[in-house]
């Protein structure tokens, strides 16, 4: 069903005022934006935790009552996770060179990291421009079509390449995210 934009907007918006369920999400959200705005002018740490406490406690409430559908969005996730790292996709693939090559521009220009960082950071991205380097001249070499998945996910060479990559890629990942909070709480509490 081909539906242009306003079409999309007009269908959610008459579910929005339609149910009672709509409605309540409708005032929830409002009253959390409204939270956010009274942060911004008046800047006060309690009204933070109020919002926090409030998002908080409106997302435990509703994963109460729907403790069956939580388990199976939760299921559903984890197979789509492991799906996944067992087939990847190509796009996903695709997208994840081009935010390293995004990375490798901001860490070229970063002066706030350290040679440490930095050497993690050219290091990974070297190993992951040579995969995908061998991934498309194994791919041009073999004649497999992209779009083929089952071409894609027999070829062992291209599916080990696409997965060590992925492997690479969250590692550095898990890394840059656990670095970025130990500079916060260093930066915080020294």
């Amino acid at each position: 069903m081909f539906m242009n934009f306003f079409e999309k907007l007009q269908i959610i918006f008459k579910y929005a005022l339609s149910s009672f369920l709509g409605i309540e999400l409708l005032i929830l959200t409002l009253l959390f934006f409204i939270l956010l705005g009274l942060n911004i002018k008046y800047k006060k740490k309690i009204i933070n935790y109020f919002a926090i406490i409030v998002v908080g406690m409106f997302i435990v409430t509703v994963m109460v009552l729907n403790k069956d559908y939580v388990s199976y969005c939760i299921d559903f996730l984890l197979k789509g996770i492991m799906k996944y790292i067992y087939f990847p996709s190509t796009v996903i693939y695709f997208s994840i060179i081009f935010l390293i090559t995004i990375f490798i521009v901001i860490t070229v220009l970063s002066k706030k990291l350290t040679l440490f960082k930095k050497v993690i950071n050219y290091l990974c991205f070297g190993i992951l421009y040579f995969l995908f380097f061998s991934f498309i001249s194994s791919v041009i070499n073999s004649g497999v079509n992209l779009a083929d998945k089952v071409q894609l996910y027999t070829n062992d060479l291209i599916l080990a390449i696409v997965q060590i990559s992925n492997f690479i890629f969250i590692v550095w990942s898990i890394y840059t995210a656990f670095w970025y909070l130990f500079k916060y709480f260093k930066r915080k509490y020294d």
